[in-house]
């Protein structure tokens, strides 16, 4: 058996490979809900009625998503270039840090500014950590071909740990009773809520923008165009006279910004300080939802709140059937490899 390459997909095929995805989705996780001895169709329910069956579910839904779709547009930005970016946890957290620097009551008080000058000041100061975090593994790539899966992994492990050293050090706050965490924003530098008593809040009308601005940039731009060329060949690319190496540079700086832009939203909208478990596997999980959007931009948005109510409604589920909430990660496993897959085979097909 070998793969040939498909002329052209017919329609038929790109409509019944996601939905046979998504079947073969269920069929997997349905055993491993049958294993914990619940009934499957009732925590199936249960399942998308605590992401989506209510109000309440709803917003949260929406408040996970937020972060979400900010390190998937990160992820899908570097991907289309070919610049593999893995350290999306630890540009969030690095910018999350940074914002709390900005923005946080050290010693008690804060920088004397208006929050219309602070605010502004602490998303950047985010984005800018973000983005420096990411173009040290770019230029490397570019200059001396090091592979960026590599170094952006291990930044991970190298800024939680500076993270960690912070929280219990020069950022500690002296009012958790030894709690590792960091000192809190300003109040006047929470992001407003968008629903009332709710957790909703403005950034994810932020979160969406940037999808809009990033699907303008690829589709309607001489940049977006120069990344599309290095994502589909990079020697084609070159050999075009497109400067490869600047372009993933660029990629990285977008790439690295959105993701600390993310730990800044989730500082200033949700937590208000910084914690090591404010927003674990968010990074990781950008990668997740990059992958399931196909790269696309206005996809992400749909992809991120589709994982994020599948994590909310995996809570309700355990509290009434008594099933692991980890069900929920492997639903989102199984679907992208699924995915994976399906889109594999609207390109190629098995010949014998």
């Amino acid at each position: 058996m070998r793969l040939e390459r498909r002329e052209r997909a017919p329609g038929w095929l790109l409509l019944a490979a996601p939905a046979g995805a998504l079947l073969f989705t269920l069929a997997v996780t349905s055993l491993l809900v049958a294993w914990a001895g619940a009934p499957v169709g009732r925590a199936y329910a249960l399942l998308l009625d605590g992401g989506f069956g209510s109000r309440f579910a709803w917003t949260e839904t929406l408040t996970r998503a937020t972060p979400l779709i900010l390190t998937g547009l990160a992820a899908a930005l570097a991907f289309r270039a070919r610049l593999f970016n893995i350290g999306g946890e630890g540009q969030l957290y690095a910018g999350a840090l940074a914002a709390v620097a900005v923005g946080g009551l050290h010693g008690g008080t804060g920088f004397d500014a208006p929050a219309w000058l602070l605010v502004p000041g602490m998303m950047l100061a985010a984005a800018a950590v973000g983005a420096l975090l990411l173009l040290g593994p770019a230029l490397a790539k570019s200059r001396l071909g090091v592979d960026e899966v590599v170094t952006t992994l291990l930044l991970n492990f190298i800024v939680l740990l500076g993270v960690s050293a912070l929280l219990d050090g020069a950022m500690k706050d002296p009012t958790a009773m030894g709690w590792p965490q960091s000192v809190a924003i300003q109040d006047a530098l929470q992001l407003d809520k968008l629903i009332e008593r709710s957790r909703v809040h403005s950034g994810l009308v932020g979160a969406l923008v940037a999808a809009l601005l990033l699907w303008a940039l690829l589709g309607r731009s001489t940049l977006g165009f120069e990344i599309r060329a290095v994502g589909a060949n990079p020697r084609a690319a070159a050999f075009a006279g497109m400067p490869v190496g600047a372009v993933q540079v660029k990629v990285a700086l977008l790439s690295g910004a959105l993701a600390g832009l993310a730990g800044a939203v989730e500082v200033a909208g949700r937590a208000g300080y910084v914690t090591l478990d404010m927003a674990t596997g968010t990074g990781y999980s950008g990668i997740v939802i990059a992958m399931l959007a196909a790269l696309h931009p206005l996809g992400v948005v749909a992809a991120a709140v589709f994982v994020a109510g599948l994590l909310v409604g995996a809570d309700s589920m355990s509290r009434a059937v008594n099933v692991p909430t980890y069900i929920a990660d492997v639903v989102v496993a199984v679907a992208l490899i699924a995915v994976l897959v399906a889109t594999m085979l609207t390109q190629y097909r098995l010949r014998r």
